[in-house]
């Protein structure tokens, strides 16, 4: 197979202080990118200016503010590489990103889509921790790859992964001509948008490469909207998942498996974020949904979990 070319977009949103580096990472890279599109969603400070500054380097978008989705779908129709890869504007790549999806893709052109780890970093540039290492999945595929640097995620392991992923969009690297058949990222929705795109691309495919070494650096910003309104963030999230039940009714057993436990988790953490508020009858609605559809012991827990902290919090 001839060696793939890759469109690596940026979507950024008054991303001044942050976007020349995330483009320089790109144009670092050991195996060239056919193009960067980096998509100005309606940016109110210096990023046009900072963007310009790297010529024609970075094939350069705007959009009126339309959302991060928006803008990652916007650059992926007039996209010219046969693979899309994706990097946040606060985010950066490290150099062999590029080029351990590449030489794998084209010794193994069966692979459906390829993801790999990476590092949570904080502002000061400190590593917090590794993504695989962290989840469950991702523990077991770097047992599994026993060393090595790549290792296939079959269907069958795909249940943990769906349930609580470990490579995040900047580790993404996926067929253009998938991608614009799953129609893109869902438009309108400000949490969760990555992960309902990844559940629907799991439920396509059959062979995924992952590449156990970090591949780039997600940023954990302590003031962020997720973390500083944790309520708002956790509807939004069961928001975004919650409609995926009935696309994925004919997809592999796994995914729905890992679709319903992730769904289960969001309603849980929903509920728990309900209870410091002192909601306790809506924390209640949360889980029971998940009891309703799910009639498993996992479901149930969640129940007894919820009822015995909004009886605490009755009693305060």
């Amino acid at each position: 197979m001839a060696a793939p070319t890759f469109s690596v977009v940026i979507p950024v949103y008054n991303g001044a202080g942050t976007i020349a580096r995330a483009i320089e990472s790109v144009l670092a890279q050991t195996y060239r990118a056919s193009e960067l599109i980096v998509v100005d969603d309606g940016s109110t400070d210096e990023t046009a200016r900072v963007v310009a500054g790297f010529g024609q380097q970075v094939i350069s978008l705007y959009q009126a503010n339309a959302g991060v989705s928006a803008a990652r779908n916007n650059a992926a129709r007039s996209a010219k590489g046969e693979w899309l890869a994706f990097l946040d504007a606060d985010d950066w790549y490290y150099p062999d990103r590029l080029r351990w999806h590449a030489e794998w893709i084209e010794r193994d052109p069966g692979l459906d889509f390829l993801t790999g780890d990476y590092d949570y970093r904080r502002p000061d540039g400190s590593v917090i921790s590794r993504s695989m290492e962290i989840t469950e999945a991702g523990a077991r595929l770097l047992a599994k790859a026993n060393g090595a640097r790549k290792v296939v995620m079959s269907t069958e392991e795909m249940l943990l992964f769906v349930e609580n992923h470990f490579g995040d969009t900047h580790t993404l690297s996926v067929p253009r001509s998938t991608f614009m058949r799953l129609g893109g990222y869902p438009v309108g929705q400000a949490v969760c948008e990555d992960v309902n795109f990844l559940i629907r691309l799991c439920a396509i495919s059959n062979r995924v490469g992952v590449i156990c070494e970090p591949m780039g650096t997600y940023l954990i910003h302590p003031e962020s909207a997720t973390r500083t309104n944790r309520l708002r963030s956790q509807r939004l999230t069961v928001e975004a998942l919650r409609p995926l039940r009935k696309e994925l009714e004919s997809a592999p057993q796994a995914v729905r498996k890992g679709y319903r436990g992730r769904l289960r988790r969001a309603r849980l953490n929903l509920a728990y974020a309900l209870l410091r508020e002192r909601k306790g009858v809506e924390a209640m609605r949360a889980v029971l949904a998940s009891l309703v559809e799910n009639r498993r012991l996992s479901s149930l827990r969640d129940v007894a979990s919820v009822a015995l902290g909004a009886l605490r919090g009755i009693k305060r």
